[in-house]
């Protein structure tokens, strides 16, 4: 029973073939081990930080309620724009004839391939403002 729990919450981690360049933590209080291990590796933490989180634990911190799944998924999905914007940034800058230094990962091409179909949203309009 405790090597199936262990197997369900760590057999992602036997996989990887290198240290993640940073990770990102919802609920550091809950999360408490990945940011402690994070921290021993010297991986960069980025984490929401509610009132009741140390932020001496991470390295970026983002203010916001790591309760409320509206932030939450607010949140995450800025970050992961962000990580796609990135990835096809670096990837239009390297030269073709040079071979990457390394592969993309999977969830590097998922992002990727569902990042280049789309188009951009259209920009939200203000509400009427009152006097």
């Amino acid at each position: 029973r405790e090597r199936e729990k262990l197997f369900k919450n760590l057999d992602g981690i036997r996989n990887m073939t290198k240290l993640p360049s940073a990770i990102w933590v919802v609920d550091t209080k809950k999360e408490h081990l990945a940011v402690q291990e994070a921290k021993k590796l010297g991986i960069p933490v980025i984490a929401i930080l509610d009132t009741n989180c140390d932020p001496d634990e991470v390295d970026f911190k983002i203010p916001g309620n790591d309760d409320a799944i509206r932030s939450i998924e607010l949140l995450t999905r800025v970050i992961t724009d962000a990580i796609a914007e990135g990835l096809k940034a670096r990837s239009a800058h390297a030269a073709p004839a040079t071979p990457a230094a390394e592969p993309l990962a999977e969830w590097e091409k998922e992002i990727l391939d569902s990042a280049a179909p789309s188009t951009e949203a259209p920009a939200a309009t203000d509400a009427p403002v009152e006097a």
